[in-house]
């Protein structure tokens, strides 16, 4: 047999089953547990780690270590031509079946739950996050990732402001400011905190659909968030969308720990985010001239170690 053909029977052989093309297609730029991926596709973890090693085998997906469960994602970012042809051609064919539709809606059930542990926590600790905040990461973490730009004339988005903490520190030196939170909680204390700046635009949204119009900000602050949105990916393509070609998004987060306890005491969706990771999902959303740095820790926090990632819109 020519040896040339062997990649692409490969290829064949992995997709052949139609539980592991949809199992595929849901981790298409997207990344689920075992437990997500089982009642998703509705198939007990046993059939679906099986079919995930089939998978893993063949270089169609890999997974990587997320506090005690491990998450899967599709790996060929940059597949030969043949393989991106046959994956185009498969998605398109198991995207139009009733069990694919099925699992779509299935899998938005799974990132609600995701989305309502957060919005549990955020309900419940309003009046205490500040508290809690600095305890884990010190008063004043956000000093050096705002010191990565400051421009007088800019309109900047503070995205996921939570209490306004941010907020107030940025808005005495923008023009505007644009903050969005989803909890309303956390908005009312925002309000409270921020009524004394008149440049300040309070919005209600979640970070997959942000409530600002296309190329409107000059630059955008997502600070301690990320974490805890279901779909960071999608957040960070959202906020590519809202800034302005030449716009800049300054991230700050949790380097990867093993803190699994955070999921139940504060809403964390993910336990921290690796350069890997966040060069990735910044680079897919449209941001070049990325830069990713580790953030002195504050000698009173009790967190794990933060980073401030930056990048420019293309």
């Amino acid at each position: 047999m020519n040896s040339k053909a062997t990649p692409i029977l490969d290829h064949l052989a992995a997709l052949a089953d139609s539980t592991r093309s949809r199992i595929l297609l849901l981790l298409d730029r997207r990344e689920l547990t075992v437990s997500e991926l089982c009642g998703v596709v509705q198939l007990p973890q046993s059939t679906v780690s099986r079919h995930l090693k089939a998978l893993a085998d063949s270089g169609w997906v890999v997974a990587r270590g997320e506090g005690t469960s491990n998450v899967y994602t599709m790996a060929l970012q940059d597949p030969d031509a043949s393989a991106r042809r046959l994956w185009q051609l498969v998605r398109e064919q198991i995207g139009a079946t009733p069990a694919a539709a099925q699992d779509q809606r299935r899998l938005q059930s799974a990132l609600a739950e995701r989305r309502s542990k957060s919005q549990e926590f955020f309900s419940s600790s309003a009046g205490q996050w500040d508290r809690l905040r600095d305890e884990l990461f010190g008063d004043r973490f956000h000093l050096a990732a705002l010191a990565a730009f400051a421009d007088p004339d800019a309109t900047v988005g503070d995205l996921g402001c939570g209490t306004g903490q941010v907020s107030a520190a940025l808005a005495p030196f923008v023009t505007r400011l644009i903050a969005v939170d989803g909890s309303q909680p956390m908005l009312q204390a925002a309000r409270k905190r921020l009524q004394a700046f008149d440049n300040i635009d309070l919005r209600r949204g979640d970070l997959e659909a942000l409530p600002i119009d296309d190329a409107v900000l000059d630059a955008a602050v997502i600070m301690l968030v990320l974490h805890h949105v279901p779909d960071p990916a999608k957040a960070l393509r959202e906020a590519s969308r809202t800034l302005k070609p030449g716009g800049r998004v300054v991230l700050v987060d949790m380097l990867p720990h093993d803190r699994d306890n955070y999921r139940q005491q504060m809403g964390h969706v993910w336990l921290g985010f690796s350069d890997e990771q966040i060069r990735r999902v910044m680079t897919e959303a449209g941001f070049e001239e990325i830069r990713i740095v580790a953030l002195p820790p504050d000698a009173k926090s009790k967190g794990p170690a933060l980073f401030v990632a930056t990048g420019r819109k293309t």
